[in-house]
């Protein structure tokens, strides 16, 4: 049986910040670094053939300190594919102070809506639209020959994901928050069919 896990990065310092982050390059916290280094504590007894991530440096040092905290060296595939949704001129604001400029719907509506588009950013459609397609063609193929797989990247981009994975509506995504630094687990036969999904 084939295994992939998701992990989100660490606490960046604009989550600290309580910023839009999106596809700026902000490092980690150094509660980031701890929830990065608790996660490979979690995943000490899995083997992996192979490591994604983005092009961002979050997601790049949680994954260094996942396979460090693990003890393991193995090829690590860096992509801008799985970087994190873009939030345009939002990005580097802080959402509290842009909720009572716009107003808490709308900027309800900017976050979490599943194709309505931040000014000059992506909509979770439009991160969907080139996370699934890399998925495809880089990563179902290794996991159909049964190599294991981890994924440490954004919110939104693993958000995408696990519509795909697990047939999540565009709906009930919305409802959807993932932690960071949890590892999630999915685990499939040998026809790619998903047999069970964990949180460690």
């Amino acid at each position: 049986m084939a295994v992939l896990i998701l992990v989100r990065h660490g606490q960046s310092l604009y989550n600290l910040e309580n910023r839009f982050t999106g596809n700026l390059d902000i490092a980690l916290t150094d509660l980031g670094r701890e929830q990065a280094k608790q996660a490979g504590d979690k995943l000490v007894d899995y083997v992996f053939d192979i490591a994604y991530t983005s092009m961002l440096i979050r997601a790049q040092e949680s994954l260094q300190i996942i396979l460090s905290e693990m003890k393991v060296t193995i090829p690590v595939v860096k992509d801008k594919a799985l970087n994190e949704r873009m939030y345009g001129s939002l990005q580097g604001l802080n959402k509290e102070e842009t909720a009572k400029k716009y107003g808490l719907t709308q900027v309800d509506i900017w976050r979490r809506s599943y194709d309505v588009c931040p000014p000059d950013g992506e909509s979770l459609l439009d991160t969907h639209n080139r996370v699934i397609p890399y998925y495809k063609s880089e990563i179902e193929p290794k996991l159909k020959i049964q190599q294991n797989i981890l994924i440490v990247a954004h919110g939104n981009s693993l958000r995408a994901l696990m519509m795909y994975l697990e047939n999540i509506s565009p709906l009930d995504i919305v409802k959807v928050n993932i932690a960071t630094g949890i590892p999630k687990v999915y685990t499939f036969d040998r026809d790619l069919h998903l047999s069970s999904v964990i949180n460690l």
